[in-house]
């Protein structure tokens, strides 16, 4: 039985295991908290408590990671690199989400996978490393690594709607500024894509064909909901933490051309304004 182990079980896993699983898989996921494991297990997969030390790794067949670096590297590499190693005669995929955020700041301008790297944050930097240290496994253990640079993510319950609707959401102005976006549900069907197409040492930008300025996000779900524009705001003076602010360092715009012309990919949300429109028919918008 193919066997997917899905390496700190979040959201983006979450949504390609009920595909799986429709498809008679067994699907394993880690996670650090039992309250968690319990949800898991109730969504048909088989939760396993990790906080690093040995995998589960028998009779697995694919291997999924999402777990992000952390200032000491990649804690999944650093937990159990030796024995991802041992396991690789077995693998038949090795998937890495990565983000976009490898790229830097581009002035808005366009980015494909054989732009270089070069970030301009900590948080990029050491994706950047991350990649490169999966990347160094795989070659002298013949791992068959697929990565994959999400963009920003949205999708049921990661969405724009709740702060519209509360009054709290507002809209940063930052001329020139744009990024790139993907719907969850897209971020699964290119993870299933290439499973079924696998191709070791692909890298792929997980995004839509829309990059577009966040004011015009936040607008369009106002818009959507029937609610005034959320009030505009410099972002020089805008109260941000420094995290949030850290985002508007780098503005791009991502080509996806690859995961269409090379998994053959046709995006269920090729827009912000299909996939926010699809989120509220159904779920309301609510989190």
């Amino acid at each position: 039985m193919p066997t997917l182990l899905s390496i700190g079980h979040g959201y983006s896993a979450q949504a390609l295991a009920p595909l799986l699983l429709a498809r008679g898989w067994r699907v394993i996921g880690t996670t650090r908290s039992a309250d968690k494991a319990e949800r898991l297990r109730a969504q048909g997969v088989e939760p396993v408590i990790w906080e690093g030390g040995t995998l589960p790794l028998e009779g697995v067949s694919h291997l999924l990671t999402s777990v992000a670096p952390g200032p000491q590297g990649d804690p999944v590499l650093a937990a159990a690199g030796a024995q991802i190693a041992q396991a690789a005669p077995q693998l038949d995929w090795v998937g890495y989400l990565s983000t976009i955020g490898a790229y830097g700041d581009h002035a808005g301008g366009w980015v494909d996978e054989a732009t270089p790297l070069t970030p301009s944050t900590k948080r990029g930097q050491a994706r950047v490393e991350a990649e490169a240290a999966w990347g160094a496994l795989a070659a002298a253990h013949c791992l068959p690594l697929h990565t994959f640079r999400l963009a920003g993510i949205y999708g049921p319950g990661r969405g724009p709607f709740e702060k519209v609707r509360d009054g709290s959401a507002r809209r940063i102005i930052k001329p020139g500024q744009v990024f790139s976006r993907i719907h969850v549900a897209d971020i699964a069907q290119v993870l299933l894509a290439s499973i079924d197409r696998p191709d070791p040492g692909a890298v792929y930008n997980v995004c839509d064909d829309d990059p577009a300025p966040p004011q015009d996000v936040i607008g369009f779900a106002a818009e959507l909901l029937g609610l005034p524009l959320p009030p505009a705001v410099d972002f020089e003076t805008a109260d941000l933490s420094p995290m949030a602010r850290s985002f508007y360092a780098e503005s791009k715009r991502v080509r996806n051309d690859k995961i269409k012309r090379d998994l053959g990919v046709t995006l269920r949300y090729p827009t912000y304004r299909a996939g926010l429109r699809a989120l509220l028919d159904q779920t309301g918008g609510e989190t």
